[in-house]
């Protein structure tokens, strides 16, 4: 966050109540009176400052609602190698978990905290002379207060599908227990109450803090976001509590893609964001504190060095530390975590010139700044990291909340959201549709020798509604890979259950060595036995730090037959395929030897099966034990993907509809009631 504003470390005696939510018993929100908050604007924008910070709260968008809740799929994975139910009942991202598990309350206190300080600010400016007089800068506070309570009953949504709901403060509630409401109909009043709200809204480049406040730009994509899962699947309760339930969209789904269509039009019109950047650079600035108003951010969350946000700590390549302090590289910029991973196999989805792979890590650092091979389940999501920042602004004793933001919304999205709404409207893609989507691919081949062919052409070829489905279903997990968002957009789709049940068999046959699953034919085109070694940083801007030393692959060229192996993404068994000699394989002796290792080595030698956490990282929805047996949803299946006719329709659901908490339930007096097989 670049401009710092001093008033959010001094906000929680200033919110009417933005420390407990509805389905709570609560006293009386504040000392503070309607008319004394609201004498002057500047109070006035004190308070809202408190409903960004109750936002901003690691229990919600700071890591919950980024990394927590951030469930498997084909672009990010993280693995569980527990064969049974955890007693804590966390096991989110392998659809495991209980309605007693801890982050659940945790999440959905600070959500509806932050939707109560929101709903705070919103009842009261309407009420004050300022509102009634139809002050600029108190409407485009309000706006601002509707988009923070618009996205967190958005996400809130999405994971835990009909919620209680009320744009009307616990002061003024008739009752204390807010009831459930349809998904469907939340959705459409947060739409329309962002309707209302966005045509006094303000330009992000008229906003002193710029795209670290909500402006116009971001309620109008925030309500085609909104719109686009008001139209897409959900995962619906069945006919009992122990029904997982079923997925099912919204009859007048089109209407919502029509509204999704209009309010991307309405930013693509505005001007006033483009793709100038090119990709990586994006989210490095973001790093280095750096803000640019008119480029692909629309919305950033505006963390706070050393108070918010674990942006760069999660993701980004791991780094140890030192006891003996900060005088050696990575302890320059303290430890890192590199919890936030991506799908061992995701990266080998793009083309080899498409930029955004570059963004991918396979490396991680000692506490002495060496280099150390990944060799394992996932790979980092190098977007993000504190290293990126050059000056280590945060220091070598920090660790999380590094202050740096997050693009929650990005015209790059809007782009594909156009696109592939048009595509719906139209039964096929419109000329504006490709050209929307051409935007996005051509900053990703900006650079690439073959950029004909891989915007235009590319684009092009998809001449019905299908294919070029398909190619925003493809565009959007290279372009917000590490973003929380596919998984989210395969519910939409109803594709969850079809790409999980692929996902586990490129797992479990790659693990097991099992050419059975091989249906892509792809088995033998993944780099295994790989030769590298430590390179000093070469300081040209390839890698964001420029200080650390970096790892090379070894890449083999034959000039005169025009032949080229790189091992980073080929099977250096290859060569040997190809009619070249082992002899020519790197050397592993002498001065400047070559180290080995070996990627996706994940069998179990005493079972001959992949590893647990092949079998294991999806357990609540897909499962083999030790024994060979295969479970779907806890229940013995016979469905085995080995066919290459397989009907994906028969799959069962996916059980991703979180349970309500029992804190909630039980505060609620047994009216929330929990479905799903919880």
């Amino acid at each position: 966050m670049k401009k710092k504003n001093i008033l959010y470390l001094a906000l929680g005696f200033l919110g009417l109540t933005t420390s407990c939510s509805d389905y709570l018993e609560v006293e009386s929100p504040s000392a503070f009176t309607d008319e004394y908050i609201f004498a002057s604007l500047d109070e006035a924008n004190r308070l809202l400052n408190g409903v960004y910070t109750d936002m901003m709260s690691s229990s919600l968008y700071g890591n919950y609602l980024m990394n927590t809740f951030n469930f498997n799929s084909d672009v990010e994975w993280v693995t569980n190698s527990n064969e049974i139910q955890s007693t804590s009942h966390n096991e989110f991202k392998a659809f495991d978990c209980e309605s007693d598990a801890s982050a659940l309350n945790t999440v959905w206190t600070a959500a509806y905290a932050a939707i109560e300080s929101a709903n705070n600010f919103v009842c009261a400016a309407e009420q004050s002379d300022f509102y009634a007089e139809r002050d600029t800068a108190m409407l485009q506070m309000i706006g601002e207060a509707k988009c923070i309570r618009a996205m967190t009953y958005l996400d809130m949504v999405i994971l835990f599908g009909d919620i209680p709901f009320t744009f009307t403060r616990t002061y003024d509630a008739e009752t204390l227990i807010t009831p459930i409401a349809d998904r469907d109909e939340i959705l459409t009043a947060l739409i329309d109450d962002l309707k209302e709200a966005a045509p006094y809204m303000s330009l992000a480049g008229s906003i002193n803090e710029g795209i670290e406040r909500c402006s116009k730009e971001y309620a109008w994509a925030l309500i085609a976001r909104i719109a686009l899962f008001r139209a897409g699947y959900s995962l619906h309760p069945g006919s009992t509590t122990s029904d997982y339930g079923t997925m099912t969209r919204p009859s007048d789904y089109k209407d919502y893609y029509q509204i999704a269509s209009n309010y991307c039009d309405s930013v693509m019109t505005a001007g006033t964001h483009s793709l100038s950047k090119d990709y990586w650079d994006v989210f490095i600035d973001e790093c280095q504190y750096t803000l640019t108003n008119n480029d692909d951010p629309i919305f950033e969350i505006p963390f706070v060095q050393n108070v918010s946000g674990n942006v760069g700590y999660i993701h980004g390549p791991a780094g140890n530390d030192s006891n003996a302090g900060g005088t050696t590289a990575p302890n320059l910029w303290g430890p890192s975590s590199g919890s936030y991973r991506l799908n061992a196999f995701y990266r080998f989805t793009f083309d080899e010139e498409d930029a955004r792979r570059e963004t991918i890590g396979y490396w991680y650092y000692d506490y002495d700044g060496t280099p150390l091979i990944l060799n394992s389940y996932y790979n980092y999501c190098n977007k993000w990291s504190k290293f990126w920042d050059p000056n280590h602004t945060l220091g070598y004793q920090s660790s999380g909340s590094t202050g740096i933001n997050y693009p929650y919304m990005r015209y790059a999205d809007v782009l594909l959201m156009y696109a592939e709404a048009q595509n719906e409207l139209n039964n096929g893609p419109t000329t504006a549709a490709k050209e929307a989507l051409k935007q996005v691919r051509a900053r990703a081949f900006r650079y690439a020798d073959d950029y004909a062919e891989m915007v235009d052409a590319y684009v092009d070829a998809a001449g019905d509604k299908d294919s070029f489905f398909d190619l925003i279903v493809d565009e959007r997990a290279w372009e917000f890979g590490g973003e929380n968002m596919r998984w989210k957009d395969l519910i939409r789709w109803n594709l969850y259950a079809k790409t999980l049940y692929l996902t586990f068999w490129r797992y479990y046959g790659v693990g097991s060595d099992d050419y059975s699953y091989d249906f892509f034919d792809e088995y033998d085109i993944y780099p295994r036995d790989i030769y590298y070694k430590i390179m000093t940083n070469p300081a040209d801007g390839s890698y964001p730090n420029e200080t650390l030393d970096v790892l090379q692959f070894f890449v083999f060229e034959d000039e005169e037959n025009g032949y080229t192996l790189d091992n980073q993404w080929q099977n250096i068994g290859q060569m040997l395929l190809d009619g070249y000699s082992s002899s020519q394989y790197p050397s592993t002796t002498g001065t400047d030897p070559w180290s080995t290792a070996i990627w996706m080595n994940w069998m179990d030698e005493d079972t001959g099966i992949a590893n647990a956490q092949c079998r294991c990282s999806l357990r609540g929805y897909i499962y083999i034990d030790e024994e060979s047996n295969f479970y779907m949803n806890g229940s013995l299946s016979s469905l085995v993907y080995n066919d290459a006719d397989y009907d994906f329709s028969k799959l069962p659901v996916v059980r991703y509809i979180l349970p309500i908490p029992d804190d909630a339930i039980s505060r609620s007096n047994g009216t929330y009631v929990n479905y799903y097989g919880y």
